[in-house]
């Protein structure tokens, strides 16, 4: 005998987020929140990389920032991006003066034989 599908069930944004905070709270596994709320593990999983919650166990500072609603992600890019513009022309600088220096060695500053 073929087995029978369950049906479907879409889940609106608040009842997403408040299975999500009760499993935080509460510290389930995706298994728990699969007999309690009746979520299928990937489901969860998806909604917690979504909500970006998803990480190691514990959370971290990614799920402490998330939960403080701030967007880490840009700010920890904005800040990389902020060092490399002010460090970048520095180093391109030497690496150019380098390689100038390599190819070109001891004729720099003399004239060349012809």
């Amino acid at each position: 005998m073929p087995k029978t599908r369950r049906k479907r069930h879409t889940y609106t944004p608040q009842q997403r987020t408040t299975i999500l905070t009760a499993a935080r709270k509460d510290k389930l596994t995706a298994l728990q929140v699969q007999k309690k709320f009746g979520v299928t593990p990937v489901t969860y999983y998806s909604w917690r990389k979504k909500t970006g919650l998803a990480g190691r166990r514990g959370g971290g500072l990614i799920a402490a920032a998330a939960g403080r609603g701030l967007e880490l992600s840009g700010q920890v890019r904005s800040v990389v991006q902020s060092k490399v513009r002010q460090i970048l022309p520095s180093i391109v600088r030497s690496e150019v003066s380098s390689y100038l220096n390599q190819i070109l060695g001891s004729v720099r500053g003399r004239r060349a034989r012809t």
